[in-house]
Parts: structure tokens; C-alpha cells; sequence
């Protein structure tokens, strides 16, 4: 009786020992999890104030009395030190943008043709966002009011007012997601200018210069980056001759500024930013859209 006494209380044990080894076990797991989680947060905040100082020193860059110093918004990459982070930014004027209240019909179909779409299907959605924005019922030849988007069973119509943002454009009947992110980074709703400027333009909006490929356009940028408008050369050109006067701009700028700390951490702002407050607020600049993205 004594021995199987014995042998009870040392299975009893043993349970006991693999109960707390399970338990030191999910402990030592869930410290090292908060460890984590700790440090994720300390790195992503650490990256995002290291980004937004970037934005802050854009716009300082931008507003420099200084043609020497001032930064030249044509999506050259600028990079700089803040703490341990190291900063690249890179600034575009809206004005190199193609604004799609503004556009005609043969600037958004050379838009959506650059997207991929063959030219019928390019002229249907030109019409579709033409009829979109304008504040009348009638139909464009190859456009969508609103019996167009009943048909597809919808539940919205046309705007028939002009595009507060470029995401209303996945509100077109035929535009999808897909077909937006590749629109994306050419357009724009902040000009009201119905031809963009190929000083400034980004790949996606220079492809949808007449007669432009995407060969040609990565051509211009290299040479448009390379570029010192304070140098007193001519200034590179268009393969029809048109000069590239990265001069003026529209005041309102798209600025994406990364952050990376030396463990490989960042955070990615990108903020569209027009220079100067509204009305007497004195701010430096007024926010129009803020997006932002982090990684480990």
C-alpha cells in the first residue's frame, strides 16, 4: 500500500513539474512578445517623427528665398540625417499631375491608355468620367449617367460635380481598384489645369505625353534630375523639343518622405501640402491628404 503510495505522489510530481514548465514556458513567450511589441512601437514612433521632420524640412526647403538651396519639386530624391534616422524625400509639384476636373477627353484617354486599356475601352471611361463630373444629365457619346449605373446595379450615380478626391475616381462606372492604383500616381484635383507639366510629371503622368513611351520617359527624368536650373544651361527637352522649366509650380506639392532607423525599421509618409494657411491662420501649409506606412 505504502509503495503504491509512493508511485502516486511521484506521478503527482511529475504532472506538477510539466504544469510549471508549461507555465514558465507561455510567461517567458508573452514577455518576449510585449519585448517585441515594445520595441515595434518605440522604432515605428521613433520612424515616423524622423518622417515627419522630413515633411517640416520640405517645406522649408520649398519656401528657401535661396535659388541655390531651394529644393526643385520634379521628384528628385533629397536625403538627410535626423537622430539615427536616415530621411529621403522626394517632392512633386501637383502641377505635373494630370487634374482629372480639368482634362479633356483626349488627355484621359492617353491617361488610361497608359494604364493598360485599349483605346476603345479608354474612350468609354474618358465619357464615363467627363459625365461624372459634369453637373448636367446628358449622356457622353460612349458615357454613363445615371441609368447607366442602375443598369449595372449600382447604388449611386454620377457626382455630376467636380472630384473632391482622386479616389472618387474608383466611383466611375468601369473603374476598379486595380485600374486605380495604376492611376494613382498621375493624377491630381488640386490644379483646375487642363494640360500638366512635364518639368514635374511623374512616370505615370509623362507616358501620357503625345508620343511619349515609358523608355523615353525614364530617359527625361534621368535627365531632368541631373538637371541644375541654377546653372545657366539650357535646360533639358521633350523629344518634340518642349523645354523643361522646372520654374513656378502651382504651390501645392505631393511629398513622400521615408524614414529608416539602422535596425531596418521605417515609416513612409506621403502628404499632399499646399503651401501658406487659410486665411489669416499663419500656418506654413495646409494638409490636403495624409497616408502613411510602416514596416519592420
Amino acid at each position: 500500500m505504502r509503495r503504491n503510495q509512493r508511485g502516486i505522489a511521484f506521478i503527482v510530481v511529475i504532472w506538477l513539474l510539466a504544469l510549471l514548465a508549461v507555465l514558465m514556458g507561455a510567461f517567458t513567450l508573452l514577455a518576449r512578445t510585449e519585448a517585441l511589441q515594445s520595441r515595434h512601437l518605440f522604432d515605428s514612433t521613433q520612424a515616423r517623427y524622423a518622417a515627419e521632420a522630413g515633411i517640416n524640412r520640405s517645406v522649408l526647403s520649398l519656401f528657401d528665398p535661396d535659388p541655390e538651396r531651394r529644393w526643385i519639386p520634379d521628384g528628385r530624391p533629397y536625403q538627410f540625417s535626423f537622430e539615427e534616422a536616415e530621411v529621403v524625400i522626394e517632392v512633386t509639384d501637383e502641377s505635373g499631375k494630370i487634374d482629372i476636373n480639368a482634362a479633356d477627353q483626349q488627355g484621359l484617354i492617353n491617361l488610361f491608355m497608359v494604364a493598360g486599356l485599349d483605346e476603345l475601352e479608354a474612350v468609354r471611361l474618358a465619357d464615363a468620367v467627363i459625365d461624372f463630373r459634369d453637373p448636367d444629365d446628358l449622356v457622353m457619346p460612349n458615357g454613363a449617367e445615371v441609368d447607366e449605373y442602375d443598369a449595372e446595379g449600382l447604388g449611386h450615380g454620377p457626382k455630376n460635380a467636380p472630384f473632391d478626391l482622386t479616389d472618387e475616381l474608383q466611383q466611375v462606372l468601369g473603374v476598379d481598384f486595380a485600374l486605380y492604383q495604376r492611376l494613382q500616381g498621375a493624377i491630381t484635383v488640386y490644379t483646375g489645369q487642363g494640360q500638366f507639366n512635364p518639368a514635374f510629371a511623374p512616370l505615370e503622368a509623362l507616358r501620357a505625353w503625345p508620343g511619349m513611351d515609358e523608355q523615353t520617359a525614364r530617359d527625361v527624368i534621368d535627365q531632368r534630375h541631373l538637371f541644375d536650373p541654377n546653372s545657366g544651361l539650357s535646360p533639358p527637352t521633350l523629344p518634340d523639343g518642349t523645354p523643361l522649366m522646372a520654374q513656378g509650380g502651382s504651390g501645392t506639392y505631393s511629398i513622400k518622405s521615408r524614414a529608416t532607423l539602422p535596425n531596418g525599421a521605417w515609416t513612409e509618409l506621403q502628404v499632399t501640402l499646399r503651401l501658406g494657411g487659410v486665411g489669416t491662420s499663419g500656418l506654413a501649409y495646409t494638409v490636403l491628404r495624409w497616408q502613411e506606412g510602416e514596416a519592420l
